[in-house]
Order: C-alpha cells, then structure tokens, then sequence
C-alpha cells in the first residue's frame, strides 16, 4: 500500500464502506458515501492541481473537500473563514492556491482569487463519467498549517503525505481507534488536533462527529452532542480539560480524553482520572502533530504542578541537545530535538533564517530543533520546561511576541512598541504592549480594530499601556522590569 493519506482513505472505505464515517446533528454519511462525493469533487477539478485553499464552515463538506485535494495529489491550506482577510490573503498568496473551496458567505474576503462553492449538500456537481486515478506520491506536499512567524508575517509549515501516515500509525499504535469509536471533531481545520481528530480517526476506521456551533457554544452542550452521538475519543486543548474537569462527571461514552497545544496541569484534570484514559501530548506543527505521548493515569504531577510530555510516539525519537548540538546527560536542561518520520518539509516561502531549525544529518535524516527546552527525568520521560525564545502558547496556539510588535510598528499613531508576555494566576501566558503615541489622537479601540486587520483575536494583547517612554537598560534594551505589569486572575 502507498503511504499516501488518500491510499490509506482507500483501504480504509474497503474495510468499513458500509459503516458511518461521519456524524452531524442531522445527517450521517458512510465511508463508501464519503468516498463517492470525494470522487465527484475530484473529478470537477483541473486536470492538474498544485494547492487548494480551503475556507469553510465546519460540516461533512470541509472533510470531503481535502480528501478530494489529496486525492488529486494537492496539497491543501486551510484558513477559518474567521480569520482576518489580510491574514487569509496572505497565507492564499505564499502558497499559490489554484483556487480556493469556499462557501457564499466568505467571498467578500476573498476577492481576486479563483472560488469555487461548496454550499450545497453534494457540492452542486453532477456524477462524472469519468473515472479520476489517485495520485499517490509519499513525498508529495498534504497541507500547509499557518503558525506565527518571526519576520512579522506568519509561516507556512509543509507536511508530507507520508509524514501524516507516519502520524496515523503512531496514533493508532498507542490509542487503538477501531470501528465503533467516534472522535468529536472539535478543533479549528487551521490547527494540529484538526489533523489527529480527522486523519488518525477515519483512516483507521473510526468516525467523525462534528458539532455545529450551537453544540460549541459552551461545555454542557458540548457534552450533550458527546452523549447524544456516544463519543468515545477527545482531542483538545488543557483548557477544555480543564472545564469539563468542573463537571458533576462527563458523558460515560467518552473513553480517551487528548490534551494537545499547552501545558497540562494536575489540576485541571484531576476529577477526570477515574472518569476516562488521560494522555498529555506534545509536538510542534513542525514535526507532524504529536512527538511524544504521556498517559496521565497513573502517572505524576511534577515540581510545577504539571504533567511530563512522555516519550516519543512510534517512529520517532528525541533527544534533549546543547546548543553546540551535544546530547546533555539525564536531567540536564537543554532543547528538545525531534528526529523521525514526523519532521516535515518545513517552510514555504522566503524563511530562509527560520529554516535552520531543520538540520540535515550526517546519515541524510533530519532533526528538528524545537526551541523548547526540556530535560529527560530518571524513569525516561521527558518534562517540558519553556520556551527559548519569544515564542509563547496563547490558548494552545503559537505566537511570536515579534510578529505582534511589528503589526504593532504599523499601526498609525504609534510611534514606539514592545510587547512582552506574564502569567496569570494559573500560570498561563498573556501579552501586554507597551505604545509611545505619534500623537494624542491614539485610541486602543482603534489600535485593536487596526491589529484585527492581520493578528488573530489570540495574537492581540490584552492589555495595551500608554507610556511616554520605553526604558532602556544599559545595553539599549527595552527594560522589561521597568515597564509596569497589569496583573490577570485565572480563569481555573
């Protein structure tokens, strides 16, 4: 069997074609249905196809319109449709989209570019009469995710084909996902867990139940789509742990809950131990989802209330390195370097400096340097410590504090920023900027509409102080301990 996402599609749809697929509130479609609309999209593409824009609402035809992309040997680059337009612009332009699968209600952002609509139930194409071969190369681009950059614009990680099957067969090893087992396909299509909810799920037989937002609006309902579909397996940011941790108890059906994206906390899933499998995860986008696996059951809580990332997942390795690429004893702090089938392609576009952190050995494999910086303790594990740079986690998702100063540099009526990242009372990040006004007419409404423009809601500052002045120490520096902190409560 070709390791192509779309191959293992196929294998898939042999073994379950009369088993459902996927879940919404209204309908339900099989793997062989699934697998037929997939073949009606396709066959209404080009003949020749490089990448696809994706900007749809969450529903059965977001799902079938990237299996149709891959199935055409595309890659495919996803944005929410409630993203900035000038993000959306720009990530549609670095990866020269043919053309973007949409819905009405988004063209307004996305003027200038090839659209074509998915609205209708069938995507609105006729049965073809011709029949469209896949195109299986391993190496062959899958996706491009969007993370922030450090050049003031965000960078597109390309992952391979065959780094997504390396990521199935990992998951599937550890989690066993089997026909009967629903995953809530909860995550937004421009995020990781995204990948491990859709791919690790069908393409080792298990469903997809994707809840409309009316189901999202909060927990309780969240949990009353899981119990009404009987969802076995969730995937999530610790946060969302965390507030069903709050719950009298969850829906019995769940039997694996995943948390992804951020530090997990003893505390936030304490009460949900004896309720359901509990696994910490780690890994950035870089090295395809997950690098490394720790099941919480069982398990212990470290010095900082929080729990190890584990060991690596099946077909990859770490090792924790200085910063002359030596490998440090156990217990010494040092990087967290990810070999593998994992590591992708990298970035697309002009990251030359970004690149770097992609180092080919001497053997022709490819390490991966994180920029986080972690230690192995004596039974193995490995326990994250922080980052190493300005990067920082803002609910589960990356952003580089110099990707927001720089929107910030452009903003009119700002004459001076820095941005820094605190904690809250729960140990999660936040940002605060520091402005010098051009003049009295700024406004920090206007700031933020002007940042809405480009940044993400996560990527914007909470708070924004007006100082006359940013202080210096003595090597020209902004000063962080001289710049006033507003403080945060936690929300746990």
């Amino acid at each position: 069997m070709t390791d192509t996402i779309y191959s293992l599609f196929e294998n898939a749809v042999m073994r379950h074609k009369n088993e459902i697929a996927i879940i919404e509130n209204n309908r339900t479609i099989t793997f062989g249905e699934l697998s037929e609309l997939v073949d009606i999209m396709a066959c209404s593409f080009p003949e020749t196809i490089r990448s696809v824009g994706i900007v749809m609402s969450h529903r059965a035809e977001m799902i079938l319109s990237i299996l149709a992309v891959l199935k055409c040997g595309a890659m495919y680059v996803p944005a929410e449709p409630a993203f900035p337009t000038g993000r959306i612009r720009y990530m549609m332009k670095e990866a020269e989209v043919d053309f973007i699968l949409t819905e009405k209600a988004c063209t307004d952002k996305l003027e200038g570019f090839e659209l074509r609509l998915t609205d209708c139930e069938i995507c609105g194409i006729e049965t073809p009469a011709f029949e469209r071969k896949p195109v299986q190369d391993p190496e062959q681009p899958a996706y491009v995710l969007y993370t922030s950059g450090t050049t003031g614009h965000p960078k597109g990680v390309c992952v391979t084909n065959r780094n997504v099957c390396h990521y199935v067969r990992a998951f599937g090893n550890e989690f066993h996902p089997k026909p009967g087992d629903i995953m809530l396909q909860y995550s937004v299509c421009s995020f990781d867990i995204f990948v491990e909810e859709v791919f690790a799920s069908l393409l080792n037989g298990a469903a997809i139940a994707i809840p409309s937002e009316d189901d999202k609006r909060d927990v309780p309902s969240l949990m009353e789509f899981v119990k009404r579909h009987k969802v076995t397996m969730l995937s999530g940011f610790p946060y969302l742990l965390a507030e069903m941790n709050h719950l009298s108890e969850i829906p019995s059906s769940l039997r694996l809950l995943i948390s992804g994206g951020d530090v997990l906390r003893g505390a936030y899933v304490d009460h949900l131990l004896n309720q359901a499998l509990v696994y910490n995860t780690y890994g950035p986008s870089e090295t395809t989802v997950c690098a490394s696996y720790y099941r919480c059951n069982g398990g212990n809580v470290l010095d900082d209330g929080t729990y190890p990332i584990g060991r690596p997942v099946k077909g990859a390795s770490i090792r924790i390195l200085d910063q002359e690429g030596n490998e440090l004893p156990d217990g010494e702090t040092g990087e967290i370097c990810i070999y593998g089938s994992g590591v992708s392609l990298g970035y697309i576009g002009d990251h030359e400096e970004e690149n770097k952190a992609f180092v080919t050995l001497e053997d022709g494999n490819i390490m991966y340097r994180s920029g986080d910086l972690g230690y192995i303790l004596p039974d193995g594990d490995i326990a994250f410590l922080r980052r190493k740079d300005t990067q920082i986690m803002i609910y589960g998702k990356r952003v580089e504090i110099s990707e927001v100063e720089t929107r910030l540099y452009q903003c009119k009526n700002i004459q001076q920023a820095v941005v820094r990242a605190f904690t809250d009372e729960d140990g999660l990040p936040y940002m605060i900027a520091y402005v010098v006004p051009s003049d009295s007419e700024m406004k920090v409404s206007s700031v933020k509409k002007e940042l809405a423009e480009y940044l993400t809601p996560f990527m914007i500052p909470e708070f924004i102080v007006k100082m006359p002045f940013i202080p210096l120490n003595t090597n020209g520096k902004p000063d962080t301990a001289k710049l006033p902190v507003v403080l945060k409560a936690g929300n746990f």
